[in-house]
């Protein structure tokens, strides 16, 4: 990237909570470590940019929907590059676009909209031919960067935590692929994942696929039944509960990933999952442009 990066710190957060269950929370702001291609995104694309015949610039297609973090992303990343890009987006086109995507047409990316029939068959060798789009001179990105290339980069997310005390590494967990970078690189801690999908069963078998059935998933712990009703869905408790952390802390989340990370992180908190002595950290993994499609007032920041 040759734009301004900053460089991420872990913040300690406080709380009468924790002072109460004799605990400590921090949280490593990686939404800091670039403007827009913001929390484990740069992570997520870096061996796909750098390591996958960068000198034959070779352009890139990637998939997303209407407020897809990745792909707006995968745009700038891909403009920083001086590589084509495409972006498959799941629906027909509206007739007003979404923030996210218009950043993406901004930024270079070509937009191609796909029925949600269409796009769900996406992984099938034929989707692309079926759509008469010829890739032999492109690099695929799978939504979200699900690739060992991006758990790969997600692991170097441990250059970033460095050496550590921590108990407990936690993220949000949408295709897994930042879980599994963590899992690379664990060495005492447990990870913790919280899906941000209802009803997410699989994820021993995309950890499979990621890890090439290796890294510590014994050291695992998925915190279920933090979704509020699936993917990008909310509800007041959710908004209400990251009106409270930026009130608290000045930390903004969003509703879609870090808000429901936050929110089962405090509630097992309060449950007494975390015994006395634990030293938290939670990983803000941006995304924060989500919030955009939110009505103006429900939000604080």
């Amino acid at each position: 990237m040759r734009s301004n990066i900053f460089n991420p710190s872990a913040e300690l957060l406080h709380d009468e909570l924790f002072e109460q269950k004799i605990i400590t929370v921090s949280v490593l702001r990686l939404d800091k470590i670039h403007p827009v291609v913001s929390g484990n995104k740069l992570f997520k694309l870096h061996y796909f940019l750098n390591a996958e015949a960068p000198s034959q610039q070779k352009k890139i297609v990637t998939f997303g929907g209407a407020y897809s973090n990745h792909l707006v992303a995968t745009a700038f990343a891909c403009r920083e590059f001086g590589r084509q890009c495409v972006g498959f987006v799941r629906g027909e086109k509206p007739e007003q676009l979404s923030q996210t995507l218009q950043h993406c047409l901004d930024y270079g990316m070509e937009l191609k909209f796909v029925s949600r029939l269409e796009y769900n068959k996406k992984e099938a060798p034929d989707f692309f031919t079926g759509l008469g789009i010829d890739t032999s001179d492109a690099v695929v990105i799978p939504e979200g960067g699900y690739h060992t290339y991006g758990a790969n980069g997600a692991a170097l997310i441990w250059d970033v935590i460095g050496i550590n005390n921590y108990t407990h590494i936690c993220t949000a967990a949408g295709t897994a692929t930042t879980l599994a970078g963590l899992l690379k690189g664990a060495q005492q801690q447990e990870i913790i994942g919280v899906p941000v999908l209802k009803g997410m069963h699989d994820i021993n078998e995309r950890l499979d696929f990621l890890l090439n059935n290796t890294g510590r998933k014994e050291q695992l712990q998925i915190f279920n039944n933090y979704h509020f009703g699936g993917y990008a869905k909310k509800t007041a408790e959710l908004t209400n509960f990251m009106n409270y952390l930026w009130q608290q802390h000045q930390l903004p989340t969003d509703f879609v990933y870090t808000g429901k990370l936050f929110f089962a992180i405090y509630d097992k908190i309060k449950n007494n999952y975390f015994a006395p002595g634990s030293n938290i950290l939670c990983l803000h993994t941006g995304g924060l442009q989500g919030n955009n499609s939110l009505p103006p007032g429900i939000l604080l920041f």
